[in-house]
């Protein structure tokens, strides 16, 4: 498997990346920065996966906001 040192998303599921940004700012802060259904009207990880796999926007804001908290967490 080929290596990728500059992407810090290599490796990581999408599921851990909901589960970690959950634990770091939970549903409601998740909800009030990315206002998707998914997670405002009875968040759970797998309807944010269903959703966030079918839509390439929203994954790609969720993906930056964690990007941002691994680097504000050094």
């Amino acid at each position: 498997m080929e290596q990728q040192p500059n992407n810090p998303l290599h490796g990581v599921k999408l599921e851990q990346i909901i589960n970690d940004l959950v634990a770091h700012y939970g549903w409601e802060y998740m909800g009030y920065t990315i206002n998707i259904r998914c997670f405002t009207h009875d968040p759970s990880v797998k309807s944010s996966l269903k959703f966030l796999r079918r839509t390439p926007w929203a994954r790609t804001k969720v993906e930056q906001m964690y990007l941002k908290m691994l680097q504000n967490r050094r």
